[in-house]
C-alpha cells in the first residue's frame, strides 16, 4: 500500500516539474516538502535527494525545448563549461563558509527585477536582433556567476538564468528558458557529482517522484510553447514574487528570532 508520504511528495514533484520546465524555481516547491514530510534524516540527504529528482525533469525538458528553440554554439556552449566548472567552485566554497550574508543581495535583486517585468512592456517578449554579434563574455558571465550561485546557494538559480538570457542576450521568455534549462541541467549535475560520492540519496522516495517530475515537465514545457511569451512572463512574476517572501521570511527568521 503506498503511504502518504509518497503521495504528498509526489505531488510535489510534479508541480515543482510543471513550474521548473517553464520559469525555473521548482525548488520553492519540493525541497520544503521533503523537508516537512521527511524531517528525520539529515538535510544533506534531503538536499541530495532533491537534486536527483529535479535533474531529470530538468534533462527531459532541455530535451523538448532542444527541438523546438535552436541553439547558438559560440552562446550555449562557454555558459555551459563556465556553469560546470564553477558550480564546483560553488558546492566547495559554501562547506567552509556561511551563505547567509548572500539572502539580503538576492533578496533585492529580485526585487528589482519583478519590478522590471512590470514596467518594461517588452521585457522578454520581443527577440534579439539575430545579426547583433555576442560577446563571447556574456555566456561566460552568465554561466560562472550563476554556476557558482547554484552551487553555493541555490534558490531561484532557474528562474536567474533565464532573467539573465533575456536581459543581456535579447531573448524571449521561451528562448530564456530554452538556454536556462541546459545550463540549470549543468550545474544540477555538477552537484549530483558531489552528492554521490556522499551516497546522500533516499532512492525509496527519489525514484516515485522522478516520474512525477517528469510528467510535470512534459506538461509545462508543452504549455510554455503552446501558450507563448505573455504567459511565461505572467507566471515568471509570480515565482519572482514567491522567491522574494521565502527570502524575506528566511532573513527575519534568522536574523529577528
Amino acid at each position: 500500500m503506498v503511504s502518504y508520504d509518497i503521495i504528498i511528495l509526489c505531488l510535489a514533484s510534479f508541480g515543482a516539474g510543471f513550474v521548473d520546465s517553464i520559469v525555473g524555481g521548482g525548488g520553492l516547491i519540493q525541497l520544503p516538502v521533503l523537508m516537512m514530510v521527511l524531517p528525520q534524516y539529515p538535510v544533506v540527504t534531503l538536499l541530495g535527494t532533491n537534486k536527483l529528482v529535479s535533474v531529470t525533469g530538468t534533462a527531459f525538458s532541455a530535451y523538448r525545448f532542444s527541438r523546438h528553440i535552436p541553439f547558438i554554439r559560440t552562446i550555449i556552449i562557454p555558459a555551459i563549461l563556465s556553469a560546470f566548472l564553477f558550480s564546483f567552485l560553488g558546492a566547495y566554497t559554501v562547506s567552509i563558509m556561511s551563505n547567509e550574508f548572500l539572502k539580503p543581495f538576492f533578496m533585492v535583486l529580485l526585487f528589482c527585477v519583478f519590478l522590471l517585468t512590470i514596467r518594461n512592456k517588452t521585457f522578454g517578449l520581443v527577440d534579439h536582433d539575430h545579426n547583433v554579434v555576442i560577446p563571447a563574455w556574456k555566456p561566460i558571465v552568465i554561466g560562472s556567476i550563476l554556476g557558482f550561485y547554484d552551487g553555493f546557494f541555490g534558490p531561484g538559480t532557474g528562474t536567474f538564468l533565464i532573467i539573465a538570457f533575456v536581459g543581456l542576450m535579447g531573448m524571449t521568455f521561451v528562448q530564456g528558458s530554452a538556454y536556462a534549462k541546459i545550463i540549470n541541467l549543468t550545474t544540477n549535475l555538477a552537484a549530483i557529482l558531489l552528492f554521490m560520492f556522499k551516497g546522500t540519496f533516499l532512492f525509496k522516495y527519489a525514484l516515485p517522484m522522478i516520474l512525477f517530475n517528469v510528467l510535470g515537465a512534459v506538461m509545462g514545457v508543452r504549455l510554455a510553447l503552446l501558450r507563448g511569451n505573455t504567459f511565461v512572463r505572467g507566471l515568471l512574476r509570480v515565482i519572482v514574487l514567491l522567491t522574494i517572501l521565502k527570502l524575506g521570511y528566511q532573513i527575519c527568521k534568522d536574523y529577528l528570532f
